[in-house]
């Protein structure tokens, strides 16, 4: 999701600012984009408030080294691309003003506004009332934006940079948690985080805010009309040791005719309330406890959310009794092993019309095992046993068995057995025959080909051939791998003895995971990175293998640097069986300038960079390069309909070898009626625009989509896909959708 971090601290400050780089840091790494505007200076205790008749300006800053107040300050913003923050001479909520509406348009709209971590905890309603954090959060609620204040309550006044990256992990954590399960009513939440080493390991606790009030007297104290000010920012460090510590304030006074004022409240209030409450965000927060108080705009707090939050759930777990559920309501228990996939899904649960959710995080909160539930989660996690004794009201995001597809292997297997029966079949021109093989050890290469005709020819007539441009290059596949792993070109078998002979070899010497020794020979150098793992993939576990004709050329784009892509295509397959192509692709480019290997044999070893169109071989350097929307290649000089027609292409192609697999494979692809499942299936374009498939992948890698497509294309694919197959399931009509065209529908007798 797109994130407005604002806070009252200013920039990074080890005196003043000591948290906000930390999450802004952790929030990125969780794959949320993070926009970040605080005011230039420490603008605590101002509340809600606006500088009438002040013209605010910006300044550019760009910070440094984490917990280290090397960050630097511009004028004018930075022309280059790095990270760059907006400070405003302004106050909290007016930072969160002009950044909802004035900056970072570009990023697309903003989903949630976090107003913090505050240098100090903002529990009772003293601090409430005052809190600039608060206050950043509450002028997001009142744009209509949903809204988070994040307040660190310290014991000590060291930085423990350790206790810091904890408390960033597990704010993060909760603030997903709660932007995912957002309730009507709640306008904004205070979170408060007791920044301790064992915090991760406390219970987190709905709240309410403690109505406190001073009793003391004035909260100014007196000072002689010349004293000079003091920095704002060192003032703040030492009210918030006052109140944070366990020592009472004594307020100096100087009586004088004329006087000054100093902010110097007297914590002593607010400790013995927050004591003697014995419960409230004040008390719970003095317990060790992180608290989470949902407030509306007006500073008061909803009362009826109690009771301890799980992490490890999706959902907010009450201590409420919870009411009878209505017949209709759809349970949907939604763990999707991807953060960047789980808003998605919960998004497009939400979006279904005349379908009331709600979303669970057990199995068990089921009041009743008949009631409707739907699961999107992890393959492991799926209560396959529930779904097969309710298989009218269990709906899975999965089927339980589908190797027939997802294995290499099994799918060249599905293949050749429906062109056994069915030779005119669409699939004999656009997917390359395979040679399946098993092999333990290199030195049985030989018995492992014994009958693979197809290939020991080919290798045959290479021999004979005196140039290189003509010979027949092969693709080597292990047939369960993923991610491209293992993938190599050969042209003889002397080169493919040699490839496992190089993994062997790699292995006896892989006596410790970091060895730098332990680098195959020959490899490009991307793909090194993981060679340790992919050699033990390889060696230890993968016995399979496959070997095709290698599919040269292919068609090259010159806008793209004449590199060699592949189109990832995204498929519903939805009960027994109906299957969906979903119209937005994309287009994955090879890190390189696609080169034959006809042409490049005698300058040594391949160059995979030019051949793999994975992105995970690629660093982030080309990674950024490397994805864009089929719809909208650029392609100078081709046909006009040539991308409608690979479409075309993509749809008869896919629709075909999912009925291969329920036909002729039926104990490896077994569909369900209350199953569905998404899968990434590959192709490639030649030079002559002809498709041929590559593989279909179970639980594809999303996140490669990247940030700028996440909801148009991922967001978009989800909400089709609770459209067709989970809105019909229970009992409500299918909507038409010209982005995820039917491609199949079969009847398989299951019901």
């Amino acid at each position: 999701m797109h994130i407005l971090v604002v806070n009252d601290d200013g920039p990074p400050s080890n005196a003043s600012s000591p948290y906000v780089h930390s999450l802004v840091d952790t929030l990125k790494k969780a794959g949320h984009t993070v926009s970040v505007i605080l005011p230039h200076v420490q603008r605590s205790w101002i509340g809600k408030a606006h500088m009438v008749g002040q013209t605010l300006t910006p300044t550019y800053f760009r910070p440094g080294t984490l917990h280290e107040d090397d960050g630097v300050t511009s004028e004018r913003p930075f022309k280059d691309d790095g990270e760059q923050w907006i400070l405003i001479d302004g106050t909290p909520a007016s930072c969160t003003q002009i950044g909802l509406h004035h900056f970072f348009q570009d990023k697309g709209p903003i989903d949630l506004v976090l107003s913090g971590p505050n240098y100090g905890r903002n529990t009772t309603a003293v601090f409430a009332l005052s809190s600039g954090t608060i206050g950043g959060a509450m002028e997001g609620a009142m744009n209509g934006k949903k809204s988070i204040a994040l307040s660190y309550a310290f014991d000590s006044r060291e930085h423990d940079p350790e206790i810091i990256a904890t408390a960033s992990k597990l704010s993060t954590k909760l603030v997903e948690k709660l932007f995912s399960e957002w309730p009507n009513d709640v306008q904004l939440y205070s979170i408060n985080v007791p920044l301790r080493k064992d915090v991760e390991n406390k219970k987190i606790v709905f709240t309410e805010m403690l109505q406190n009030r001073w009793v003391s007297g004035s909260s100014f104290e007196e000072l002689p009309a010349e004293a000079d000010d003091h920095d704002p920012n060192v003032e703040e460090q030492n009210i918030r040791e006052r109140g944070e510590g366990d020592s009472d304030a004594k307020a100096t006074v100087t009586r004088t005719v004329h006087r000054r004022f100093k902010w110097s409240p007297n914590f002593a209030d607010v400790r013995k309330s927050v004591s003697d409450a014995g419960r409230g965000d004040g008390w719970e927060v003095l317990q060790g406890n992180i608290t989470v108080t949902p407030l509306v705009a007006n500073f008061w707090h909803l009362p009826h959310y109690t009771g301890e939050i799980k992490l490890e759930d999706k959902t907010l777990s009450l201590a409420n009794p919870q009411p009878t559920q209505d017949s209709s309501t759809l349970h949907a228990l939604i763990d999707y092993p991807d953060a960047y996939v789980q808003p998605l899904i919960l998004d497009a649960l939400r979006s279904l019309k005349g379908i009331p959710v709600k979303f669970i995080s057990s199995m068990g909160e089921l009041l009743d095992p008949a009631d409707h539930v739907v699961q999107i989660t992890a393959y492991e996690s799926l209560d396959f046993e529930h779904a097969l004794q309710y298989p009218k009201t269990s709906q899975v995001g999965a089927y339980v068995i589908r190797k027939a597809l997802i294995r290499k292997h099994y799918l060249s297997n599905t293949v050749s057995t429906w062109l056994v029966k069915h030779p005119d079949s669409i699939l004999t021109q656009h997917f390359r025959p395979c040679v399946h093989f098993e092999l333990d050890y290199a030195e049985f290469l030989d018995e492992s080909l014994v009958d693979a005709w197809d290939l020991n020819e080919s290798m045959a007539e290479n021999e004979q051939k005196e140039s290189s441009e003509q010979k027949q290059w092969w693709i080597l596949k292990p047939g369960m791998s993923d991610g491209g792993n293992g993938i190599r070109l050969f042209s003889s078998l002397e080169e493919l003895q040699a490839i496992f002979e190089e993994w062997e070899g790699a292995e006896s010497d892989n006596d410790t995971e970091d060895d730098p020794e332990n680098q195959v020979p020959g490899l490009a150098a991307q793909d090194k990175e993981d060679t340790s793992d992919e050699v033990n993939a390889m060696t230890s576990q993968l016995r399979h293998f496959i070997a095709q004709p290698y599919i040269d050329p292919p068609l090259l784009l010159e806008a793209y640097g004449n590199r060699k892509f592949h189109i990832r295509a995204y498929v519903l397959a939805a009960g027994a069986l109906e299957v969906y192509v979903y119209r937005e692709m994309l287009a994955l480019f090879a890190a390189k300038t696609y080169q034959s290997p006809r042409h490049n044999e005698e300058s040594g070893a391949l160059d995979l960079a030019q051949h793999l169109t994975n992105t995970c071989f690629q660093d982030e350097a080309t990674k950024g390069s490397s994805v864009y929307p089929f719809w909208s290649l650029e392609s100078p000089g081709i046909r006009a309909d040539w991308k409608d027609d690979i479409f075309q292409q993509i749809c008869a192609v896919t629709g075909e070898v999912f009925e291969a697999a329920a036909r002729e494979q039926m104990v490896h692809f077994q569909a369900i009626p209350n199953g569905f499942e998404i899968f990434g299936v590959d192709f490639l374009v030649d030079a002559n625009a002809k498709v041929w498939l590559l593989e279909l992948n179970a639980f594809p890698d999303f996140k490669q989509t990247g940030l700028e497509l996440q909801d148009a294309v991922v967001g978009g694919l989800f909400r089709e896909v609770t459209a067709a197959a989970v809105s019909p399931f229970f009992g409500h009509a299918e909507s038409q959708s010209t982005q995820m065209p039917l491609v199949r529908s079969l009847n398989l007798g299951r019901g």
